[in-house]
């Protein structure tokens, strides 16, 4: 079972994404790191095994192959980034604030502890075999599913002018492209970043945040 944030607000950072008291948790960690750092067709199981220290052979243990850990690390992260968003959406207290749930939990994995997997589940799932993207994609159709029906409502209510699916796309595109420059402990910290990007999405019906100094 993965361990990640318990959202009782949008603000709340993410907790660890795996579980580190387990061997099997411990494993997935340190392999998205080295997917993460190395691309995993850089990456041999012999590299995970030795920076946990232990054998090659006990990964096997866990699981079958390399490609069987390349997808619980993106599994594990996918069904996480839902529970969170589905939380985090429902703890807002108005509509304004269940946009910034978006925001919020987005930027969470993209900057906070579960951002190797993240990274991983971004950039390398076209090196699994497409029976396991499309579980994959089924992940990602009901994350964006949770995004299109606050947007829908958004711009229903007035509140965006931007259509949903233009909107959804803008957003993300804006939040991904953070990971080449963004950095979490700069003058920018992360609640001051979703407040700059919520006013972007909004425009004069956000809030307005002061810029950052400099």
């Amino acid at each position: 079972m993965p361990i990640h944030s318990d959202l009782t607000s949008p603000d709340t950072p993410a907790a660890a994404l795996f579980d580190r008291t387990s061997a099997r948790g411990r494993l997935l960690q340190t392999a998205a790191r080295h997917f993460r750092a190395k691309g995993y067709g850089n990456t041999t199981v012999r590299d995970i095994a030795a920076d946990l220290g232990i054998q090659s052979g006990s990964l096997f243990h866990h699981f079958r192959s390399k490609e069987d850990i390349l997808f619980a690390v993106m599994d594990t992260v996918i069904d996480a980034m839902n529970d969170d968003l589905a939380r985090a959406i429902g703890a807002a207290p108005d509509l304004t604030g269940q946009v910034r749930a978006l925001i919020a939990v987005e930027l969470n994995y993209l900057h906070g502890p579960a951002s190797d997997a993240t990274a991983v589940l971004f950039h390398e799932w076209r090196a699994l075999p497409a029976e396991r993207r499309q579980v994959l994609i089924a992940g990602r159709d009901a994350y964006f599913a949770l995004w299109q029906k606050v947007l829908a409502e958004a711009h229903a209510k007035g509140l965006s002018p931007v259509e949903p699916d233009i909107l959804r796309q803008l957003l993300h595109g804006a939040l991904a492209w953070t990971s080449f420059w963004y950095k979490p402990d700069g003058p920018l910290n992360p609640d001051a970043l979703t407040d700059q990007a919520l006013a972007l999405a909004l425009g004069r019906h956000g809030p307005q945040p002061p810029l950052p100094a400099g």
